[in-house]
């Protein structure tokens, strides 16, 4: 009829027998031309129909269509895909037990009015008797019954989304919320037998955490939301079967599922550990080395100052107890600090010993930061990057040291600004050899520099901390300063120091040169210095007047830059010495003398 026009009218009797038995009533369109056309009557309904019920009794059930039978050995998680059903007209539904007879062995049924052209999910749900089940905790009725969404879905609005709601489908579970992770909260207090709306997200995966609505910060689960391969589907997400199946007859576990309209059933994987890496970085000599215990057992033994764990799987969505001892101690019971901490589950956690023992026998901190003792955590520690980049985050861990801009020269500033205590977000670089300034936020002045060499680290990821001491004559003699990275194999790198002149601009290098060292005579050392213009592989190496090697001071690939090094001759005898630079095509020596 495009373009043209009708007159539609409805005409007859609802009830024709009351009516002398007249027409039945219908719905019909009178087109210019004089020809009538009557509409067809929709007589049915879509309906899909999910078994949730956990109780062991009704594991596998036969479900009745007014007195035929619909499903056979109806299984516990499975589901049929949409099919038609009468609408418009009250019909019963049965359920009894697997491999009955007929509809008169239904244990309960139930009168539903479905409306023609609508779409249906019912779900059995539910305990036969549950006086023999563990109470609901917010006093919902967990008898067995039918939960029915009566907007339902077979097929996403959006092709290139996905359309979901979530069921609370669990008897023995309270009020949850469920967020996907750091993004955003699905639903808030959500009761059993409740379903939510729609909600339409892209095709990807999730991180979904469920937790108790009297408490969101507490995660009960954590389960991987997998919708990526579900584009333009309607999906239902049910939450199945017991918290705590003990008090339940045994029943069926906690999961979370999902149903296509198709009757596909998925039951969504559970995370349920998290990976975490322990730093020693607390430089107080007093807790050089320590005793790392967690939830009572020995984690880690004489756990040394700036060595790293590997990442250790842990229980996740559990309280944890980390405790700090001195070395070779008995058990967590002589610890000198003890921590609480609940892991996320498929979460990744890097946690850094820092801090003194006792503040006021060290240094302040120049920001006003507390030094004491702690635990600093960070989540969300990248597993990976691309091959060919190095992904990291950085740490100002050193008690007495300012806030610091951290530079890579010439390249990017990483780090904006850092005071102690601060982790970075995220640093994705390429795999290269950096000169690192470590700068005045405010002057741009460079404190420190170092060289970090990530040539060889190319698809993997660090924790790069900085460590020690900037004075260490006020803090009990402790650790210098300096800059590491934790590998996740628990290696720990050291960048190397590019200048130990603090608090003065790196001067910019036009040549290579090798100067005379200072003091000449010394006893017993001397500082070594030199300057190469462009990225090169160094040498330097001592020898006695008879031409035999007797150190190396520097062998490795160094950016541009003068240094300093610092050269102790304790263990050689008095006499002429010679210094040799090799760095690219420069070569030079110089002649040193030793007077003891």
């Amino acid at each position: 009829l495009q373009g043209g026009a009708a007159t539609v009218f409805a005409s007859g009797f609802f009830n024709p027998a009351v009516n002398q038995n007249g027409p039945a009533f219908g719905l019909f369109a009178a087109l210019p031309n004089g020809a009538v056309v009557e509409f067809p009557a929709l007589t049915t309904a879509r309906l899909q129909v999910i078994h949730n019920a956990a109780d062991p009794a009704a594991d596998t059930v036969d479900i009745y269509l007014n007195e035929d039978l619909l499903l056979d050995n109806f299984a516990f998680r499975t589901a049929t895909p949409f099919i038609d059903a009468p609408a418009n007209q009250e019909i019963t539904i049965g359920v009894a037990p697997g491999n009955s007879s007929s509809v008169e062995d239904v244990i309960a049924d139930f009168d539903v009015t479905l409306t023609a052209g609508e779409k249906y999910v019912v779900v059995a749900n539910g305990v036969l008797d549950p006086g023999s089940f563990a109470v609901n905790p917010d006093g919902e009725s967990t008898a067995f019954t039918l939960l029915i969404n009566n907007v339902a879905k077979e097929e996403a609005e959006n092709a290139e989304k996905v359309d979901f709601f979530i069921l609370h489908g669990a008897t023995d579970a309270p009020s949850v919320n469920v967020d996907v992770r750091n993004t955003v909260n699905l639903t808030n207090n959500l009761s059993y037998g409740s379903f939510t709306d729609y909600i339409t997200v892209d095709a990807a995966d999730y991180i979904l955490d469920i937790s108790p609505a009297a408490d969101s910060t507490m995660v009960l689960k954590t389960y991987n939301g997998a919708l990526s391969a579900l584009s333009g589907e309607a999906v239902s997400v049910l939450a199945s079967g017991f918290f705590d199946p003990a008090s339940n007859n045994d029943g069926p576990g906690f999961a979370l599922i999902a149903v296509t309209a198709g009757g596909g059933v998925v039951t969504l994987s559970e995370y349920t550990t998290s990976d975490l890496q322990v730093i020693h970085n607390a430089a107080d000599p007093a807790a050089e080395t320590v005793d790392v215990y967690i939830n009572g057992d020995l984690a880690v033994d004489n756990f040394a100052f700036r060595t790293a764990t590997p990442f250790l799987e842990v229980a996740g969505n559990s309280d944890m107890e980390v405790a700090i001892a001195p070395p070779t101690s008995a058990s967590a019971a002589e610890a000198i600090q003890t921590f609480d901490l609940r892991p996320l589950a498929g979460e990744r956690y890097v946690v850094v010993a820092n801090g003194v023992l006792n503040p006021e026998n060290f240094a302040v901190n120049p920001d006003g930061r507390d030094i004491a003792f702690t635990l600093l955590v960070k989540s969300g520690i990248m597993e990976s990057v691309d091959e060919g980049q190095v992904g990291f985050v950085v740490l100002h861990g050193s008690t007495d040291a300012p806030s610091v801009k951290v530079v890579a020269r010439d390249v990017a500033t990483l780090v904006p600004v850092a005071a102690y205590s601060d982790f970075s977000d995220d640093i994705i670089v390429p795999a290269n050899a950096y000169s690192i300034d470590l700068e005045n936020p405010g002057t741009s002045e460079v404190l420190l520099s170092y060289l970090a060499d990530l040539s060889g680290l190319g698809g993997g990821t660090a924790l790069v901390f900085a460590s020690g001491f900037l004075t260490p004559a006020d803090n009990q003699s402790g650790e210098s300063f300096g800059l590491f990275a934790a590998l996740p194999n628990g290696d720990v790198v050291e960048f190397g120091d590019i200048t130990s002149i603090r608090n003065e601009n790196v001067r910019v290098v036009e040549r290579f040169a090798l100067e005379q060292n200072y003091p000449n005579p010394f006893n017993p050392s001397t500082t070594i210095k030199f300057s190469i213009p462009s990225a090169s592989f160094v040498t330097v190496t001592i020898y006695d007047i008879l031409g035999k090697e007797v150190a190396s001071l520097v062998n490795e690939y160094m950016q541009p830059g003068s240094y300093s090094y610092n050269f102790n001759g304790t263990n050689l005898a008095s006499g002429i010495y010679l210094y040799k630079i090799d760095a690219g095509s420069f070569k030079s020596v110089k002649k040193m003398t030793l007077v003891k």
